[in-house]
């Protein structure tokens, strides 16, 4: 600049303007990341990025699942029946079917217990004998069924000359400790021995 050349404060030349605008844009640049990033933080409550909805667990969730889980089978939600028995030999075997009459799905596991009746309603010796099969969770939606194999044999052994006559069959459901009782015409022999599987899908062997 030569002496005496006086120009106005805000003046500058043009190489100085194109400075002074760059130097503006970048300013008004970071103004405006620091304020999305002000904004960022006052919707997530921090100052990473917002989550999406699907990474909140929905509050409730677990606990809608756990009420709708099957619980055990109860006494008072099942019926039972002895059903067709097959004979072979002296053998005997047939199912032992649980029905669940409920509304309410539930399930049975194991294996039930028993004890034979004769016709005066005094208990017969029973000796219920479990086989050696891994028991499944059977799920029994309403009206659905799950069976026991029941195995006996009617040929006297040992001391036995004759085996006595039962008419009914008291059960017991899996850890269960109310009974019911079902028509069960049967000589069980071998000092009332009845060999059981457990839980099984259906009504049928």
């Amino acid at each position: 600049m030569r002496f005496g050349d006086a120009r106005p404060a805000g003046h500058l030349p043009g190489g100085e303007r194109g400075r002074g605008r760059a130097v503006r844009g970048r300013r008004a640049d970071r103004g405006r990341k620091r304020r999305d990033g002000r904004a960022r933080e006052r919707r997530t409550g921090h100052g990473g990025e917002a989550r999406p909805a699907s990474a909140v667990p929905a509050a409730g969730a677990a606990t809608l699942s756990g009420a709708a889980a099957p619980g055990r089978c109860r006494t008072g939600a099942l019926s039972a029946r002895v059903g067709r028995v097959d004979a072979g030999a002296g053998q005997r075997y047939a199912p032992l079917v649980f029905t669940n009459g409920s509304t309410r799905t539930c399930w049975v596991y194991g294996f039930p217990g028993l004890v034979t009746i004769d016709r005066n309603g005094d208990a017969l010796r029973t000796r219920p004998r479990r086989e050696n099969v891994r028991p499944q969770r059977v799920t029994l939606r309403p009206g659905a069924s799950a069976h026991f194999r029941m195995h006996w044999t009617e040929v006297p052994s040992g001391r036995e000359t004759t085996c006595p006559a039962s008419a009914r069959l008291m059960v017991i459901p899996p850890d269960e400790t109310v009974y019911l009782t079902v028509p069960f015409s049967a000589r069980v022999c071998d000092d009332g021995r009845i060999d059981l599987t457990p839980a099984a899908p259906g009504a049928r062997l």
